[in-house]
């Protein structure tokens, strides 16, 4: 009889699919279900609803930090924990599966011939200011009140440098538009609607970007957040083995390869961050719950639409 093993993940299927197809051809008798959500469905599934999965991967480092912190993940053994350096794993419940660095795009064939490209935060805001008209109506950024992930991002951009706060008033002075997800923004990019979007996920760009769509994927060199996709066994699930397996799957040199290939999700390495300092990676402890607490988030929502809400 096939048992099925049920995952509830951020990533789009289209990019998990790959690793599932490798996963059911090494164990044929398993069948597999996945249920894409956001980062906030994610967690309210697990933390309120109770739903029964067995393997929980997502984007939002800080709401996955919550679940394992309030208790429900599942302990992992010793070969799954100690397949991640230790900067990508909390205690024996949180080990990250991905690291990935969180890009400006750029739509470069809507600026004028010969433009400088921007490479950090201070020359991001120049070129808006600079170019006002050609921006105007046309930048992206995520949502931080629906996304789960834009709120992890932009708390981590006020950690490093008050630069954010800058920036967010320039783009707010442009009508910037919020998104949900990084794929809607990489669409309107695509179809010409957006000039350029902030803090999207670098895997969804280098997979859905092709040169003939004309943008640029930069890495500010004043910093480059990188987030850790990360997934812990639910103390939900009811067949916490089927988990444990898959999860040993993509953190196998295997799997780590194919998602690599297939989500240009590059795999875990340390030695990425001592050739390239400029990549910050955000780190999985007890620090990212400190937004999470409602009246910090509150505040620091507010701050953001106000900068964001220019007369």
């Amino acid at each position: 009889a096939t048992r099925e093993i049920a995952i509830l993940s951020t990533t789009d299927i289209a990019l998990f699919s790959p690793l599932a197809e490798a996963f059911l051809a090494r164990n044929p008798t398993l069948s597999l279900r996945y249920v894409q959500a956001t980062s906030q469905q994610v967690h309210a599934a697990i933390d309120t609803e109770r739903a029964a999965f067995d393997l929980v991967t997502s984007s939002a480092m800080d709401l996955q930090m919550k679940l394992a912190n309030d208790g429900f993940s599942l302990p992992l053994p010793a070969d799954v924990i100690n397949a991640s350096p230790d900067w990508a794993r909390w205690r024996d419940r949180l080990v990250a599966i991905a690291q990935e660095p969180v890009v400006l795009l750029l739509a470069t064939s809507a600026l004028p011939e010969g433009t400088p490209l921007p490479r950090s935060r201070r020359d991001l805001i120049a070129l808006l200011r600079d170019n006002a008209p050609i921006f105007e109506g046309r930048i992206g950024t995520y949502n931080p009140v629906i996304s789960g992930a834009g709120f992890l991002f932009l708390t981590q951009d006020a950690r490093m440098s008050d630069s954010i706060w800058r920036l967010a008033e320039v783009m707010g002075r442009l009508n910037t538009r919020l998104f949900c997800c990084s794929g809607d923004m990489i669409a309107g990019l695509r179809n010409g609607d957006l000039v350029m979007a902030y803090n999207v996920l670098g895997s969804y760009a280098v997979a859905r970007l092709t040169p003939e769509d004309g943008v640029q994927v930069i890495l500010p060199e004043d910093f480059t957040i990188t987030l850790q996709r990360t997934a812990l066994v639910p103390s939900t699930s009811t067949q916490p083995d089927l988990g444990i397996a898959l999860l040993r799957f993509l953190m196998s040199p295997e799997g780590q390869a194919i998602q690599a290939q297939a989500t240009g999700q590059p795999p875990l390495d340390a030695e990425t961050f001592r050739t390239q300092p400029h990549l910050r990676p955000i780190r999985l402890d007890p620090g990212l719950l400190a937004h999470l607490d409602t009246m910090t988030r509150t505040r620091f929502l507010a701050e953001w639409t106000a900068a964001l809400d220019q007369p």
